[in-house]
């Protein structure tokens, strides 16, 4: 099969023929037909993910596509389903092996290419917003808000009855995150984020912040949190990862909330596939609308990832293997 390859932690991919993966117990075989590409993918190709795939490997993971296979005794899928899934590696190739718990059937409705985007992005935020708590009227700020998982967070949060505050990098991203239902944006570049979530909230601080992005970011959110609110810690794409000050969470009361979405479909894959059902719910009801900004093919794989290391792209890259 045709696949990008990583040969080596820090290395440039490659596209090549490679072996077609084994079966597992529990597994299906997908034919691919679009992958979401993730900031994780770089971290991964680098060596400096938490979890760590040995080289010669295939990245990616996310996809969507038909299966063509299943293991004894799955009875989830079959055979011909539209499907998409979540991988811990082999994505970006012709054919994938999931296992069952980490397959969903797609509404009809449901392209391949919105598809392929949709598991990581839309599964870290529902799941991760309503761990955090987020209810009706209260306040959320979303930093890294015109990003692949910082978009979804908005939507999500809107769904959640919360009012949003997006953060992002220039008046272009502010615009798509009020596009996609952020109630207020602030351009991160030019506006002092502290000062304006204050100032949006009449001086109270936001209830929860998700937070992908680490470094300056997290220090301004420590100090635009009201008393007793969350910090959902999603990764750190500015590369700084935070030391956080314990005496400030003693004075207001705040909880951070360390949160590995993949972890979760290996302690709880009941939960991520509940989580992940109400959120194609929502999509077929109009609340959620990917943005796919990007959609390029295997062998533009290193284009697409420095894209995202360079935050050129808004929501997600897919890429298409041409089946």
């Amino acid at each position: 099969m045709k696949a990008v390859i990583c040969p080596a932690f820090g290395q440039p991919l490659v596209v090549t023929e490679f072996p077609s993966p084994a079966m597992i117990n529990g597994g299906v075989r997908v034919k691919v037909h679009a992958a979401g590409v993730n900031f994780a993918d770089s971290l991964i190709t680098g060596g400096k993910y938490q979890e760590k795939m040995e080289p010669p490997f295939v990245p990616g993971m996310e996809l969507s596509g038909v299966v063509v296979e299943v293991a004894e005794g799955v009875t989830s899928c079959r055979p011909g389903d539209r499907v998409m899934a979540n991988v811990t590696g082999g994505a970006f190739a012709e054919e994938a092996v999931a296992h069952w718990t980490d397959v969903h059937i797609l509404p009809d409705a449901l392209d391949f290419v919105t598809a392929a985007g949709f598991p990581v992005a839309y599964g870290t935020s529902h799941l991760g917003l309503k761990k955090a708590g987020l209810g009706p009227g209260e306040i959320l700020v979303v930093h890294g808000a015109a990003g692949g998982v910082g978009l979804t967070a908005v939507e999500v949060g809107k769904a959640l009855g919360a009012t949003v505050i997006g953060t992002a990098g220039g008046p272009d991203k502010v615009k798509v995150a009020l596009e996609h239902g952020a109630d207020f944006g602030i351009d991160y570049k030019a506006e002092d984020i502290r000062e304006r979530v204050k100032a949006l909230t009449g001086g109270r601080g936001a209830d929860v912040i998700y937070d992908p992005v680490g470094g300056a970011v997290f220090d301004a959110s420590l100090r635009c949190i009201a008393a007793d609110g969350r910090i959902l810690i999603i990764g750190f794409a500015s590369g700084t990862v935070p030391q956080i000050p314990a005496n400030i969470l003693l004075v207001k009361n705040v909880t951070v909330i360390g949160y590995y979405w993949g972890a979760y479909r290996g302690l709880a894959p009941d939960m991520v596939r509940e989580s992940m059902a109400e959120a194609l719910e929502w999509w077929a009801a109009g609340r959620l609308c990917p943005h796919v900004s990007k959609v390029m093919g295997l062998d533009e794989a290193v284009a697409a990832i420095d894209m995202l290391k360079t935050r050129a792209a808004t929501g997600k890259i897919v890429l298409t293997t041409g089946a």
